[in-house]
């Protein structure tokens, strides 16, 4: 849970520096893609249910 805020702080952070920032256009692309990293982890995490594994 700690990692996936972590990237959603991050892609915020990387998306209004690229926005503010003129010439850094890029950093508001990667921002974007660190936020769908963000989405595609919490989500495989939600639909496993946050079951410990057996042992």
């Amino acid at each position: 849970m700690a990692l996936v805020l972590f990237l959603i702080i991050l892609a915020i952070v990387l998306g209004i520096v690229g926005v503010v920032a003129h010439g850094l256009l890029h950093l508001l692309f990667i921002g974007i893609g660190v936020l769908i990293i963000a989405i595609v982890i919490s989500a495989v995490r939600f639909r496993h249910g946050g079951r410990s594994p057996n042992r």
